[in-house]
């Protein structure tokens, strides 16, 4: 499943939001197979910058939302985690 991560990075890097989704998607999609690794959690957070990259704004809020709510009891100093709450705190406000 590595490599799918991977290629996602790399989609999301050119701006390739729906080949990045897929890729991400793909780790989401085979949970049972990832269980706590870390990256099934980074996965969340690709998909919600994919998202948020094509615009679905109420998608890409409810991912970032998984992807905090995983990593709830981070350290709150991790600077990838810092990124991810303001990247969802610039998301533009539901209607």
């Amino acid at each position: 499943m590595y490599p799918a991560y991977l290629r996602g990075l790399a989609f999301l890097g050119l701006k390739q939001g729906p080949a990045a989704g897929a890729e991400f998607q793909k780790f989401i999609d085979h949970r049972g197979v990832v269980l706590n690794f870390p990256l099934a959690a980074l996965a969340q957070l690709g998909r919600a910058r994919t998202q948020a990259l094509a615009g679905n704004v109420a998608a890409a809020r409810t991912s970032y939302q998984n992807f905090l709510g995983l990593w709830h009891g981070a350290d709150a100093d991790l600077p990838l985690f810092q990124e991810a709450k303001s990247q969802y705190a610039r998301l533009p406000a539901a209607r």
